[in-house]
Formats: C-alpha cells, sequence, structure tokens
C-alpha cells in the first residue's frame, strides 16, 4: 500500500514544525522530547522520500544518518589518520 507523496510531505513538515517546538523548548543535553522529535522528522522523511519514489520514480537530494556518534567517531579516526607520526 502506497502513501500519497502529498500525505507525507504534510506528515514531514508537521514533524519539522514539532522538532522545531522541542529545539526551542529544549531543556538541556539529551532532552527526550528534542530526541523523539529528531526520530519523527528522520522517519516522516524516509516515508516521503519512499512515497515520492513509488509515485514519480524521484528522490530528494537528502538522506538521513544513521548515527551522529559512529561518524564523529569515523571523523576522529580520520584526523588521527593525518596525525600519524613516523619515525625515521
Amino acid at each position: 500500500m502506497s502513501i500519497d507523496p502529498r500525505v507525507a510531505l504534510q506528515s514531514l513538515t508537521t514533524a519539522l514544525e514539532e522538532h522545531l517546538i522541542a529545539a526551542s523548548a529544549r531543556r538541556g543535553e539529551g532532552d527526550p522530547t528534542v530526541e523523539a522529535a529528531f526520530f519523527a522528522v528522520a522517519d516522516a522523511f524516509e516515508v516521503y522520500d519512499d512515497s515520492l519514489y513509488e509515485a514519480y520514480g524521484e528522490v530528494t537530494p537528502l538522506e538521513v544518518i544513521d548515527d551522529v556518534e559512529d561518524d564523529d567517531d569515523d571523523e576522529d579516526a580520520e584526523e588521527d589518520e593525518e596525525l600519524e607520526i613516523v619515525d625515521d
């Protein structure tokens, strides 16, 4: 069962608005409301992108980041490689 891209877009827009509200009322690091809103945006985006592809064979130029912490670790590893000390 496919979803109408317009309905999926409206859900994405709503999720983005709710994320903005949660972010503006953030109560410190790791606020569960902001985290929940973050994942709601990611889920709504994936539904929209899938429905857009199913209906029109098109996708957006965006992608959802799977795990922010893993990306930070990868960047740190790349920096460590660049700073490698070579003994003569």
